[in-house]
């Protein structure tokens, strides 16, 4: 930020809010995990009854890609 933006900011922050008392922070904790990727997708709860995590998700997509490629292949 430039020199101009940062003076007009105001300081929204409630004065109860002691940051001093916040420990265990550590800058760049998760930037391994950031960099090496992520595919996040939230499942609807019928849906997440039926794959519990992300190996029963992983296996059933799996699945389907060579039923998928199987179909594909049929048809040429």
């Amino acid at each position: 930020m430039n020199k101009d933006k940062t003076e007009n900011l105001k300081d929204e922050m409630r004065p109860e809010y002691d940051l001093s008392k916040l420990t265990g922070r550590v800058r760049g904790k998760y930037v391994e995990r950031y960099q090496a990727g992520t595919n996040l997708v939230l499942l609807e709860s019928d849906v997440r009854e039926a794959f519990p995590d992300a190996e029963a998700v992983n296996e059933a997509l799996r699945m389907l890609m060579k039923v998928a490629n199987r179909q594909i292949q049929k048809q040429a």
